[in-house]
């Protein structure tokens, strides 16, 4: 996407030979005429998958799963970071590291927001080491649904979660790829 590759030029900032900061436009900041445009991309690159949900993690990946929920006229599922209010039995829980924060934490979907019926698209804004994504997979996996696919609007080639996400079988549409 020509349009996602100038914004990088324009306001993306690396912060470090791990970390690329594209708040300005992407996750913190939102460019909803680009977030709109990639909802669009996924939404056609998946069409002939007859998608039922489109999930994510919460938070940075939310508003470009919201569009191309939108586009492709489904639900959106967003699994969350446990919190002390929510009841074990109501969720199904994966512990999973998250290196952005240095800490594990725990990802929760609710047991009746995935089944047997559904095709999921996983979305989300940044792949860099894939544990969040492949936890989150082990969730949709336990509660029956079935992820036919994974747009991913950066892949951090020099890291391993792309590879990881296709090595489980799960085709994987990374719209830029940063070495």
């Amino acid at each position: 996407m020509e349009r996602l590759q100038r914004r990088m030029r324009e306001a993306a900032v690396v912060r470090s030979d791990t970390v690329l900061d594209v708040h300005a436009f992407l996750n913190h900041e939102v460019d909803t005429d680009l977030v709109q445009e990639i909802g669009h991309v996924f939404a056609e690159a998946y069409a002939h998958e007859r998608i039922t949900k489109v999930l994510t993690i919460e938070a940075s990946g939310i508003a470009i799963a919201y569009a191309t929920a939108v586009a492709l006229r489904v639900p959106l599922v967003f699994a969350r970071r446990r919190t002390a209010l929510m009841h074990d039995a109501a969720y199904d829980m994966e512990r999973v590291p998250a290196y952005t924060r240095g800490l594990v934490t725990d990802i929760v979907i609710a047991k009746d927001r995935l089944n047997a019926s559904d095709r999921v698209l996983f979305i989300d804004d940044i792949i860099a080491h894939g544990d969040a994504v492949l936890g989150l997979l082990k969730v949709a996996a336990r509660l029956g649904a079935h992820v036919v696919g994974a747009g991913i609007v950066i892949e951090k080639k020099f890291q391993s979660g792309g590879q990881k996400l296709r090595a489980q079988g799960v085709p994987c549409v990374s719209l830029v790829q940063i070495s």
